[in-house]
């Protein structure tokens, strides 16, 4: 186990509206505002996303089991915003619900937004943490 602390910057407030790209827009929003490491709640509802709900088998490296969403979902999730190189890389896991269907995975693909979404990004200040590839994993990993 590796850890750094902290502190609590910056809290942005988005409502993203119909069809917006969630993913995207919260990279955007990093880019603009200069946001390099953050925590990320999000909430409201998705018209499209395609999620990874774990791996095949349980080795290493892993190949993802991909679900669509399909058509529109209330969603609540969870994620940090950490940069891969020049590119802010958004790692959000979310619980997402139609009827009496729920699915949970790792949103990656196809973010889009049906009618409204609110996110919060809240900014942690005085870290120094970075995504790289992970060779034996075959994914990009947070590296403190």
């Amino acid at each position: 186990m590796k850890y750094k602390t902290g502190r609590q910057g910056r809290v942005i407030v988005v409502r993203f509206e119909d069809r917006d790209d969630v993913i995207g827009g919260l990279a955007d929003i990093a880019r603009k505002e200069g946001v390099r490491a953050a925590m990320v709640h999000i909430l409201g509802g998705m018209r499209e996303g395609d999620i990874v709900v774990g791996p095949e088998k349980e080795e290493i490296p892993p190949t993802p089991v991909w679900k669509s969403l399909g058509e529109s979902h209330e969603v609540l999730g969870f994620g940090t915003l950490f940069w891969e190189g020049d590119e802010p890389k958004v790692h959000l896991h979310g619980a997402f619900g139609k009827k009496e269907a729920v699915k949970v995975g790792c949103l990656r693909k196809n973010s889009g937004t049906f009618l409204v979404l609110e996110a919060v990004i809240t900014e942690i200040e005085g870290i120094e943490a970075k995504r790289e590839f992970d060779p034996e994993t075959g994914l990009v990993l947070l590296k403190l």
